[in-house]
């Protein structure tokens, strides 16, 4: 079984601080890990996801059934099938033969003195990640952090106990004899949570993953480094010189392929010249998506929908759900953006290139799409590899958090007896 870390858990009783220095104490030795040692141990994660199919799936059948109060979408989210353990196994294979971030020289500068200055990529160190559902993120982020030399603590949503238990036992399982299995650790209670983000000194930064409530409560409590990692209240404006069954074939995509997932859209804007041919058939693409849509007094005129709240609009609902607004123009458009969104993603439907250029240039969001859907926003779509999510902040990196964004730097100075 697992290294799970939970007061009371463990006959010994370790509090959190002294399991966290041992992590600590863990990340060192991983950060001076070769290369081929960290490959070795993402091989056997893969090689075991494939062998502990049938363990791995019963533990999950145990999360499901104890999953009744979630909507269809988060329990999409939660379930494993033997397609999906297969594809994890795949991703981490390809996180193997992605390049080293480690070591990497950044900047080179030979100073008159006779110094040389080398910007040099080092880990972060500890990382805590605390996240919802899904439990082949348990997986992707272990992977990734390993490849990246970094010690992670992992908090997963109660909703997949039983299948993060098993996961971690199977990556500690890959760790043996290479690594101290402290370097990656399951904490299992949601009372610990504020204590880990608050742990300076032991926990070099934190990472929630997750819906707008789990991010906020991390970046307003952690008093450690906070990536951010965005809820996703994401838009698609259709403009007025929008190819209209093409918009329609995106916001289906958007919405409905998998709306549990953060780059999904919450809210469709369309310009009011082209809102009755495109409202009417947006209808009937969504009825057939099974999505439900949202709108005020002046959508109804066109089609029906269910009222919209006061405060559906700042609603991420990682459901069949869609809200609907008509804009009287670009420039409403981007101010209806630039109130609501969380910075993830939005995408213009237009074949005006002045048009698309105004909307790049009025909204700050981690990624900004001119006629395709807000789904590709993905670290695996932009050729990054596996992700830790989407950043929607600017420091200390933006957008998806692949593994050169899980590094920082340090400067290596090489002298002979210079002095100041």
């Amino acid at each position: 079984m697992a290294c799970v870390w939970e007061l009371g858990l463990r006959g010994n009783n370790m509090k959190l601080q002294d399991q966290l220095r041992e992590v600590k104490t863990a990340s060192k030795e991983l950060a001076l890990l070769t290369e081929e040692k960290r490959n070795q141990i993402l091989k056997n994660i893969a090689c075991l996801l494939i062998e502990r199919k049938e363990e791995i799936l019963t533990a999950n059948q145990k999360d499901i059934a104890n999953a009744e109060e979630l909507s269809k979408a988060m329990i999409e989210r939660l379930t494993l099938t033997y397609e999906k353990i297969e594809a994890m196994a795949k991703q981490v294979e390809i996180v193997v033969k992605q390049k080293d971030p480690l070591r990497r020289e950044l900047e080179s500068i030979q100073r008159p003195n006779g110094l040389l200055i080398k910007k040099m990529s080092i880990p972060l160190g500890v990382m805590a990640i605390i996240y919802e559902s899904r439990p082949n993120v348990t997986i992707d982020v272990a992977c990734l952090c390993v490849k990246s030399g970094n010690a992670c603590v992992l908090k997963g949503g109660k909703e997949a106990r039983h299948t993060n238990q098993v996961l971690v036992a199977l990556i500690h399982e890959g760790m043996r004899g290479i690594i101290d299995e402290r370097a990656v650790m399951l904490i299992d209670s949601s009372s610990l949570v504020l204590e880990l983000i608050q742990s300076n000194g032991l926990v070099d930064v934190a990472v929630p993953r997750g819906g707008k409530g789990l991010i906020d409560f991390v970046v307003k409590n952690a008093t450690v480094p906070v990536i951010e990692t965005g809820a996703g209240i994401c838009h698609q404006y259709v403009d007025k010189q929008a190819d209209l069954d093409q918009a329609i074939k995106v916001a289906v995509n958007a919405k409905a392929s998998r709306p549990s997932v953060c780059n999904a859209i919450e809210t469709l804007l369309v310009h009011k010249e082209v809102a009755n041919p495109f409202l009417i058939s947006l209808k009937q693409a969504m009825k057939e998506a099974q999505v439900v849509l949202k709108g005020d007094e002046r959508i109804a005129q066109f089609i029906d929908v269910e009222p919209i709240g006061t405060d559906d609009y700042a609603t991420e609902y990682n459901d069949y759900i869609l809200n609907l607004k008509i804009v009287d123009s670009i420039g409403e458009a981007v101010a209806h953006i630039q109130r609501y969104s969380t910075g993830h993603s939005e995408t213009i439907m237009t074949q005006d290139e002045s048009r698309a250029q105004y909307f790049i240039d009025h909204i700050d969001s981690a990624c900004v799409y001119v006629n395709a859907s807000t789904r590709f926003s993905d670290g695996g779509e932009f050729g990054f590899g596996l992700e830790l999510g989407i950043s929607t902040q600017k420091l200390h990196a933006r957008g998806p958090l692949g593994l050169q964004q899980m590094t920082t730097y340090r400067y290596v100075i090489f002298g002979d007896g210079q002095i100041r």
